[in-house]
């Protein structure tokens, strides 16, 4: 299955295919093919000549791109584009006459890895990074195969649950997320008791009283982290919703883009995002203890090799799955 992301930039994959064509058949990518690659327009200019060029060559009958902003970045312009209700980002030359579909940063790596890689740059103190949607079955599987891993190893490493820019589960994900995340942020200590004990059935207004969470402060962090990141608006706006089918939860946008989130679970360890992850207590602590310089006494502790079953309850089931 085609994760929600790539279903959701089936415009942009168009367009990309229509790019191939050019290159493969040899024609280099001009607005203006026949002028020289000199000259600077202002952004504006630049910006608006690209998003006519986009309208008459690139996209079908009935769709339309519209200019949203420009900026500078590394010597040439990105120009953030509406199509279809979608935001996309390209980037012209100053001169108006190359058009880029993307950029890649050639100084940045681009990791990933299985289990059993040796990839991942070993540090002290590893960081751990567990992305799921507080509803999906499989984000619910690995975040109980996940916590007695960071009872375990919660003094040796830095270690927290965070979550997909999108959700797939109704407003409840929305409201739960928020919940999640804001007593993550204001009462640690208290989180962990709170998961452990909302992956049992999901009753959250029993598990805020078995966890002692103080909501006054809760719903502070609440209303503002909604206000902050307009969640509640957007999820009334249906034009800003993914593909029109799923809302946006953009309060960690800027994790998922960095590590390329593909729907929940995405489990992170030390900037490398591990795939293939067997979802047992003990092969999340084997991964996550590949990730020190010097792995603590507590990595030689068996922890369960049982896979809990997906969604809530305290069964056990079989490795595998993912909300995308």
């Amino acid at each position: 299955m085609l994760h929600s992301k790539i279903m959701n930039q089936k415009t942009l994959i168009s367009i990309a295919i229509v790019i191939a064509g050019l290159i493969i058949s040899g024609t280099i990518f001009y607005l203006r093919k026949t002028e020289k690659v000199s000259g600077t327009l202002s952004s504006q200019t630049a910006a608006q000549k690209a998003v006519d060029f986009i309208n008459k060559n690139l996209l079908e009958e009935g769709m339309s791109a519209s200019l949203l902003e420009t900026a500078e970045e590394n010597g040439v312009y990105r120009i953030k584009t509406k199509i279809n209700n979608q935001e996309y980002n390209f980037y012209v030359t100053k001169n108006g006459k190359l058009l880029f579909l993307s950029s890649i940063d050639l100084d940045k790596e681009i990791k990933t890895a299985t289990e059993t890689s040796t990839e991942i740059q070993k540090t002290e103190r590893p960081d751990v990074k567990l992305f799921v949607m507080s509803y999906c079955p499989f984000g619910l599987q690995m975040q109980k195969a996940f916590l007695p891993v960071y009872n375990l190893l919660k003094d040796k490493a830095d270690m927290g649950v965070y979550f997909v820019d999108y959700i797939m589960h109704e407003k409840k994900e929305i409201d739960e997320n928020l919940r999640q995340y804001c007593i993550q942020k204001e009462q640690k200590e208290k989180y962990y008791d709170y998961l452990s004990c909302f992956v049992k059935d999901g009753n959250f207004e029993n598990c805020l009283n078995e966890a002692e969470i103080d909501r006054e402060k809760m719903n502070s962090c609440i209303s503002k982290t909604d206000q902050d990141f307009k969640i509640t608006q957007n999820y009334n706006d249906k034009s800003t919703w993914l593909q029109g089918f799923y809302p946006r939860f953009d309060v960690q946008a800027d994790l998922n883009e960095k590590y390329g989130v593909q729907g929940s679970p995405t489990f992170v360890v030390n900037d490398v995002v591990l795939k293939n992850v067997e979802r047992s207590p003990e092969k999340i602590k084997e991964a996550i203890c590949q990730a020190f310089e010097t792995p603590p006494a507590e990595c030689s502790q068996n922890l369960s090799s049982d896979v809990p079953s997906s969604g809530f309850g305290l069964g056990t089931g079989s490795s595998g799955g993912q909300c995308e």
